[in-house]
């Protein structure tokens, strides 16, 4: 049996197909859906770029030599002007051939310089862009790891992935190819600057004519294409949403024949997409042309300066400064012209840095307080005192809900679909921390407790089994990585799982890839059971453990989750009410509180909401084996 890493895969026969302004099931998997809903938060671009630097300045030392390279390169490049008009001079006033020819091999030379340094810093800014989106990509999957609940139950999957992917690729695109050629713009436009103010403050002034219109026509145009820019992330976070569900609900399409309704649904977010991409890509390319007419019009203005002050008595200014000024003129603008032509990738890459670091500015789950301590090992004594949870601040979902577990009982908890069944249990793991009122285990607040360990103290088993890509052993052993093959088969054994698995061609190694139906829901039922035996919990969830499994694959489940559940508190989540008649406690939720509370016994003796539900599942079941 190997240990290979694994990674998440959908479970067998699980199908969501919900918009992304519905919210998913909450926790385990209960619980109102759609109790949640994202709201679109303000944008603000210089935060945003400020965050983004910060990514930056981890790699300081590396920019830093990318930055001295530059400076390199760009005062070669203003050089080159000034070598330039002292040629035509030469070649003006009576040709000298000798300082022609040196002027030759020095503006020879200075180009291979500038290429041998453009080549080296293009090196070092691709390992440098890779790391930067290497640790941003990682801060944003960690990020994601230590969000609450809340967040992952009002954001779908495809969402999520868009942001991690598409957003991500956004800025590295960005990284790659316009960061070095905007610090190179900036030192550029500085040194063509101090350079044309050395050969003349007069022609200077009128090259400055075309700044305040460029700086104008960015500012309108910016304004106007990033709306658009973020709409098309946003619209493309719920395509690929979209894409996902129908992708991974074809079972449900097809069966209700929903294809064309599917269609139809996906054809209306491509258009908004399309709309949006067509105007934001028009507002950034109308740009450039603009920005031609402005450069022009300053040449125009420059060369006017410059032909008055050539034509006085004596000249003010010689042919060649006229040259080199015109030069450096094309150095001044033309960067303007290279930052308008990024400006496409600049504003698509903001839109995405805008969506990642709204992720990475939401708020983890709280912190374990001042001198928390390991929980250990538990006896499992549980205690709800005057619970009280709102998903929703003002909609209590458990009001006051107060009982107590000793420990090594199992508990069992009944009622309608949202009574509040799911939320018992995942205020219990601090999946969600109460409203009000404690929590109390072994005596101690709950909160008192380091999450990491409290959650070790729990085993879940879950109605749709969630595998991983990996090996059957990789997969038992997900909540212990150090258990031997030994304890894995021996969990598989208790789980009644062992035989099956052998079975199967390559037994335990035997790899689940994707969203495979090489093994039935009970088999994936059964292997779960086997993950939590291995994990050997003190305290247990069942999740509708066997709701959708045959009566043959129950029977098998039963007897292993009876040997799973004793000597341990557990808690047993059921509809089929046949099925926990063994329970020490059973306990009725409705509307967010404790209906009836007792044995099997005691609660068909009373006559009450238990009965009636028991009885009706009892004459349902008549009624099917009549059949």
């Amino acid at each position: 049996m190997n240990n290979q890493p694994i990674t998440p895969i959908t479970p067998r026969g699980k199908t969501e197909v919900i918009p992304p302004s519905i919210g998913r099931p909450g926790g385990m998997g209960g619980g109102p859906g759609g109790r949640f809903a994202p709201g679109e938060k303000a944008r603000d671009a210089k935060g945003t770029f400020r965050k983004l630097l910060q990514f930056y300045f981890k790699e300081a030392k590396s920019l830093f030599v990318v930055i001295i390279l530059l400076l390199a390169e760009t005062v070669i490049n203003v050089f080159i002007p000034y070598i330039i008009g002292k040629a035509i001079d030469a070649l003006s006033n009576g040709v000298n051939f000798d300082l022609v020819y040196t002027l030759v091999i020095i503006h020879v030379a200075l180009l291979i310089g500038i290429s041998a340094l453009t080549i080296v810093n293009g090196i070092i800014m691709n390992v440098v862009s890779q790391r930067i989106v290497r640790t941003m990509r990682k801060s944003l999957f960690d990020k994601l790891q230590k969000l609450p609940l809340t967040y992952h139950d009002t954001h779908t999957h495809g969402e999520l992935m868009s942001r991690l992917t598409n957003d991500i690729d956004n800025i590295s695109v960005t990284i790659a190819q316009s960061t070095t050629q905007l610090v190179s713009a900036v030192i550029t436009i500085i040194g063509s600057f101090i350079m044309m103010l050395i050969l003349s403050v007069y022609m200077t002034l009128a090259a400055l004519i075309t700044v305040p219109l460029v700086f104008l026509l960015t500012k309108f145009i910016s304004g106007k294409s990033r709306k658009m820019f973020k709409g098309q992330q946003k619209e493309l976070g719920i395509l690929n949403g979209e894409i996902e569900e129908a992708i991974g609900g074809q079972k449900i399409i097809k069966a209700f024949n929903m294809e064309q309704k599917i269609i139809d649904k996906f054809d209306g977010t491509n258009k908004k997409l399309l709309n949006y991409s067509i105007s934001a890509n028009i507002w950034s390319g109308i740009l450039m042309p603009f920005m031609n007419v402005i450069t022009n019009l300053g040449y125009v203005c420059v060369a006017f300066v410059g032909g008055i002050l050539a034509a006085q008595t004596p000249p003010l200014i010689t042919v060649g400064v006229i040259g080199s000024f015109v030069a450096y003129s094309r150095q001044f603008t033309f960067p303007l012209n290279n930052i308008a032509g990024m400006f496409n990738t600049l504003q698509s890459a903001l839109a995405g840095a805008e969506r990642v670091f709204e992720i990475l500015a939401e708020a983890e789950e709280p912190d374990d307080v001042d001198n928390a301590v390991d929980i250990g090992i538990p006896k499992g004594d549980v205690k709800f005192d005057n619970v009280t949870f709102a998903y929703v601040p003002g909609i209590n979902v458990l009001k006051n809900v107060s009982f107590e577990v000793k420990a090594g009982q199992k508990i069992a908890l009944v009622g309608a679909t949202g009574a509040g069944k799911t939320t018992i249990v995942n205020l219990l793991t601090r999946f969600y921390d109460a409203t009000s009122g404690i929590v109390y285990i072994d005596g101690v607040d709950i909160k008192d407790y380091k999450r990491e360990s409290l959650r070790r103290a729990f085993s879940v088993v879950l109605q749709d089994t969630c595998l991983f890509t990996g090996t059957i052993a990789d997969n038992i052993r997900y909540g212990r990585p150090e258990a031997t093959d030994g304890e894995i088969a021996e969990a598989a054994k208790a789980a009644n799982a062992d035989m099956f698995i052998r079975r199967l061609k390559n037994g335990y190694n035997t790899t689940v890839k994707g969203d495979t139906d090489s093994l039935s829901q009970g088999q994936r039922q059964l292997l779960a059971i086997s993950r939590a035996a291995l994990c050997r919990a003190p305290i247990l969830i069942l999740d509708e453990a066997t709701s959708s499994v045959d009566t043959r694959t129950e029977l098998n489940i039963q007897e292993a989750l009876l040997r799973l559940t004793s000597g341990c508190t557990s808690f047993v989540i059921a509809h089929r009410l046949s099925t926990i008649r063994d329970a020490d406690i059973i306990m009725v939720v409705k509307d967010g509180g404790i209906e009836e509370s007792g044995s099997h016994d005691e609660l068909i003796a009373k006559n009450g909401l238990y009965a009636q539900m028991y009885y009706s599942q009892f004459n349902q079941f008549e009624t099917n084996e009549n059949l």
